[in-house]
């Protein structure tokens, strides 16, 4: 594993630095890239990916992320390709989900198109705002669901990620909470009151 470390660098540094890593790589290699901002995390995942790996991204700290890129051979990329940085803000969208399937009728499937819908969350070139999760919706921030690495990828790009208390204590599962952070009916009243645009799938 090859270890960037880009804390405390400005854009276009992180992007630059993940650029001369990526030019040594002859093979198979995973590269972890270190920083302390979400457009940091943003442009150097982009940057990984369109090199040809699979970029995945953590909050790891108080403004301390880690982007994981997987590539299964030499990266698609040359001296003369350009390292960018664009600044990224977010839109006024807040995303609400509210069970555990997408839609109705058969669960399996629902679940398979919840996981597909927030893995396409993560692909968005305008991230939400927030995603908040209640009633059924709350099983898919805690221990064990799928879709926890997509999660903690938006986290990472600076998305909220807020999952109702009183449902955790219902179902029993608050302290298996692995993405995001506990809020309250308040919170929750009061970002979709400000929110320009809400989208439950």
């Amino acid at each position: 594993m090859i270890t960037v470390n880009a804390i405390g660098d400005a854009c276009p540094i992180p992007v630059i630095k993940t650029k001369e890593a990526l030019l040594k790589i002859t093979g198979a290699e995973i590269v972890e890239v270190l920083v302390d901002n979400e457009t940091a995390v943003r442009n150097v995942s982009k940057f990984g990916a369109n090199a040809g790996g699979k970029a995945t991204s953590e909050k790891t700290g108080e403004k301390e992320f880690k982007v994981m890129i997987e590539f299964e051979k030499a990266p698609a990329l040359s001296a003369d390709t350009e390292a960018t940085c664009t600044s990224e803000a977010k839109s006024d969208v807040v995303v609400v989900i509210a069970s555990d399937v997408m839609g109705n009728g058969k669960d399996d499937l629902g679940k398979v198109l919840l996981k597909g819908f927030i893995f396409a969350l993560t692909k968005t070139d305008t991230l939400p705002k927030a995603v908040v999760f209640y009633n059924g919706g709350a099983n898919i921030t805690t221990e064990g669901s799928e879709s926890l690495e997509d999660l903690k990828s938006l986290e990472a790009q600076g998305v909220e990620i807020l999952t109702c208390g009183t449902c955790l204590d219902f179902y029993g599962i608050k302290d298996k909470l692995a993405v995001g952070s506990v809020t309250n009916m308040y919170t929750i009243v009061e970002m979709l009151e400000s929110a320009g645009k809400i989208i439950r799938p």
